[in-house]
């Protein structure tokens, strides 16, 4: 019976490894909150991801409101501020500014 060499396949194994504990880390995608207008207003993720929304203005407020979902409205993003969620199932979720509903986004889980 051959030998196998256990320093030469370790290292290959902990490779193999670290690839498969990459590609099982969730994304996170950024969407800028400015002029009044979620910016990019439409994005495509996977499920288990994460979305942040930042207000960048300077001086207005917004929120970020799944309103479809049945959800009541969210606290205000003030300049600065950031609000976040993990989308754990797949499908269209629409979602708007509750002071601005002219403000719309859509964020499709796949």
């Amino acid at each position: 019976m051959k030998k196998t060499n256990t320093r030469i396949l370790f290292p290959i194994i902990l490779l193999l490894l670290g690839h498969l504990a990459l590609a099982a880390e969730p994304g996170v995608t950024e969407v800028d909150i400015i002029k009044f207008k979620f910016t990019p207003a439409e994005i495509t993720i996977n499920k288990g991801d994460k979305v942040v929304w930042t207000n960048k203005e300077k001086r207005q407020y917004h929120s970020v409101w799944f309103e479809a979902l049945g959800e009541p409205e969210p606290d205000y993003l003030f300049p600065g501020d950031s609000y976040e969620r993990v989308f754990k199932e797949a499908g269209d979720f629409p979602y708007r500014c509750g002071p601005h509903p002219e403000m719309r986004g859509m964020v499709h889980v796949k």
